[in-house]
């Protein structure tokens, strides 16, 4: 079960990781369009278009990454103070309440979105340049799959905390610029008690 539950997580964290990439093409339409519209005076037509539709990407596509991290707002004021199974009954009845419901319905209505979209290869209303959005009209109904695909994995992760009375670990690649500052002076602070044993041994 541990197995097919880090399987998911590492196919979001593909998935997210492979959009991220989106942010370097955003930021090269936003920085060339800043250039020649107070440069050279000549704005595009098409940088709004590819900025938008970028960040859309990114947004959508890392939702399951971010799911897998356990990186979603969430209001815990209450919730973190119950004990680890008590969190993953509540959590357990939740996702099958509400989160496959509404992911579901994103995937059916999604899917008849793009599919609408695709007939008549929709174009970009926003600009004269008529910048096709058709396919990206496929990444609501496919972000919502690995959104479904990861919500599994969560359930997972509920009933092993259920059973066992511990949430399971996650798999880590980044962390908060607070969280290494404070891994580190912890780090010092470790460091500096042992050299101060070693000084009064001596």
């Amino acid at each position: 079960m541990t197995d097919f539950l880090f399987l998911i997580d590492r196919i979001s964290a593909w998935v997210g990781k492979a959009f991220a990439w989106c942010i370097l093409i955003m930021t090269f339409g936003v920085s060339y369009e800043v250039f020649v519209r107070y440069v050279l005076r000549d704005p595009t037509t098409w940088a709004f278009d590819i900025s938008y539709i970028m960040y859309g990407a990114l947004f959508m596509m890392s939702g399951a990454y971010t799911l897998s991290r356990d990186g979603h707002v969430r209001g815990d004021v209450i919730y973190r103070l119950w004990p680890a199974r008590v969190q993953a009954m509540i959590e357990f009845v939740l996702y099958f309440l509400f989160f496959f419901p509404g992911v579901s319905a994103l995937i059916y209505a999604g899917i008849d979105y793009a599919g609408e979209s695709w007939s008549y290869r929709e174009v970009s209303v926003m600009s004269p340049a008529n910048v096709p959005i058709f396919q990206f009209k496929s990444i609501i109904p496919l972000a919502a799959f690995f959104l479904f695909l990861q919500g599994i994995a969560q359930v997972i992760r509920c009933v092993i905390c259920i059973r066992n009375g511990e949430w399971p670990a996650r798999l880590h690649d980044v962390e908060e610029m607070e969280t290494v500052l404070a891994h580190t002076k912890e780090y010092e602070d470790l460091l500096k008690s042992r050299d101060d044993g070693k000084g009064g041994a001596q």
